[in-house]
């Protein structure tokens, strides 16, 4: 079977072609600049960007829109000098990525109508996120209509949260009337290292109990109880939680209401909470952790007083994570800083030792570049795992499952 991955923002399409026979991707690549927006090479063009196998292209195009763009990519996987299908009718099934699905999606599920009613009702809790997800929902099968398409919401892996833990502590009505509550996101990449997790520790994947950090530009925290998430960093948007690149994270919601107080506006306050704060906010030099750790080696307080806080308050979720949760297989770091940042990993876990984590330099050095395996040395009372995250790959196995139960 092979399953054609979507993920839309908005004004980009990201593309992966699995053959699911042994889960290797044909072809994947980018359109970016749909649109035409902030290209910044004044033709107004897109840009497409497509590997297949060893071929790599990279051509200026016209993507005025969602559909153009989804036209372009499918073009170039039949194209036959760069593609890698004879025709688009080899997809049997197209996932893709939503961010938000609300209370009413608990699960990836084939989309139908009621699916895009929906996304189109959890768009006002995610403005950003869900409006270009259904654009590229609708580009994909306008162009390519007989097939299933199934959506993957980030958020459904956060369901089962219970309302211990999703409730705020603020009128009945703000849940009831405006569903203000705790969502979370990145539950697809929560997923995949949970299940991948369970089978490297050689445990069933509906008893393991673990603390899963996605960290990268967007950073989030999972307590995971016999294989299911009962509490996360991420609220009602991902503002709330970890300190990110350019998100603040946690902070006291009064510090909102004094700085309009002060004359910003709720727009410029809310700008600067999602897109000037965080790593760049403290730092004043980069939301890059890379470029930060560089910083700190020449001197630069501030950059090192960033990383600090971002290790400081994953080390404190973990002690909140470790207090809810029976016990702790293993805490398991994903993402671009979780993945490759060595000496965020070594503090991480240095910072840690209360708990029982025995940080081991080489097995540190030897998990970079893609590679699954702990960081902590054997015997460790509080193991500590570095997991590669695909979210692609999850989408592409919920899409076979879907489309191979016929729903």
């Amino acid at each position: 079977m092979k399953v054609f991955v979507v993920n839309c923002g908005s004004s980009s399409i990201k593309y992966q072609l699995f053959s699911m026979t042994n889960e290797v991707v044909l072809a994947k690549g980018i359109v970016e600049r749909v649109g035409g927006g902030g290209n910044g090479n004044g033709n107004g063009r897109g840009r497409l960007m497509h590997t297949a196998g060893s071929s790599h292209i990279g051509l200026d195009v016209d993507a005025p829109n969602h559909t153009a763009a989804m036209r372009i990519i499918l073009d170039t996987l039949t194209d036959p000098k760069v593609g890698i299908l004879k025709s688009v009718d080899e997809i049997e099934g197209v996932g893709h990525r939503v961010v938000h699905g609300g209370e009413e999606a608990e699960k990836s599920t084939r989309i139908d109508e009621t699916i895009l009613d929906a996304i189109r009702r959890n768009a006002q809790l995610a403005p950003l996120h869900n409006p270009p997800n259904l654009a590229g929902i609708e580009a994909a099968m306008a162009a390519i209509p007989n097939v299933p398409h199934v959506a993957v919401f980030d958020t459904a892996f956060l369901s089962t949260l219970p309302p211990r833990a999703h409730r705020y502590a603020v009128p009945a009505e703000w849940y009831s009337k405006y569903r203000v509550r705790k969502y979370g996101f990145h539950g697809t990449s929560h997923r995949y290292v949970t299940l991948r997790a369970a089978d490297l520790l050689g445990k069933p994947a509906d008893s393991v109990n673990l603390i899963t950090c996605h960290l990268g530009n967007g950073c989030s925290m999972t307590a995971i109880a016999n294989g299911r998430a009962v509490d996360h960093s991420m609220g009602m948007t991902p503002l709330e939680g970890l300190i990110m690149g350019t998100r603040s994270g946690d902070l006291d919601p009064a510090v909102v209401l004094y700085m309009i107080s002060q004359g910003f506006s709720h727009q410029d306050v809310d700008k600067a909470l999602n897109k000037h704060s965080g790593l760049e906010g403290v730092s004043g030099l980069s939301n890059d952790m890379r470029d930060l750790l560089e910083y700190r080696e020449k001197g630069e307080k501030s950059a090192e007083l960033a990383v600090e806080m971002f290790v400081y308050r994953l080390v404190k979720y973990v002690g909140a994570y470790y207090a809810v949760l029976p016990n702790v297989d293993a805490v398991v770091l994903t993402g671009g800083i979780g993945e490759n940042s060595l000496p965020v990993r070594k503090m991480f876990c240095q910072q840690l030792a209360s708990l029982g984590a025995t940080p081991d330099e080489d097995r540190n050095l030897s998990t970079v570049g893609g590679k699954a395996g702990p960081i902590t040395a054997n015997g460790s009372r509080l193991p500590i795992w570095v997991i590669p995250t695909n979210e692609e790959l999850m989408i592409a196995r919920d899409t076979r499952r879907i489309v191979a139960q016929g729903g």
